[in-house]
């Protein structure tokens, strides 16, 4: 079962993965630096760096499902 506090919730949509709000800063519907074969090799169990283009906030992604991204970072509480 994956933490809910450590997942965060993401859109894919064409090829391009959006989420809803950042969790650093809170800006809407970020593009985040991921693509849908970068998905596949997370779900592998590859680890993967994002930052954030809005606040240059990081974080690692350990696993992702088909609407959450699990990182290693507690974002929320």
């Amino acid at each position: 079962m994956i933490p809910f506090e450590r997942a965060w919730p993401y859109d894919r949509i064409m090829n391009d993965i959006y989420v809803p709000a950042c969790p650093f800063c809170g800006a809407d519907n970020v593009l985040i630096p991921l693509r849908p074969p970068e998905l596949e090799d997370i779900r592998t169990g590859r680890k993967k760096l994002l930052v954030f283009p809005c606040c240059r906030g990081k974080l690692t992604v350990l696993d992702a499902d088909r609407d959450y991204l699990l990182t290693d970072t507690e974002l929320r509480r």
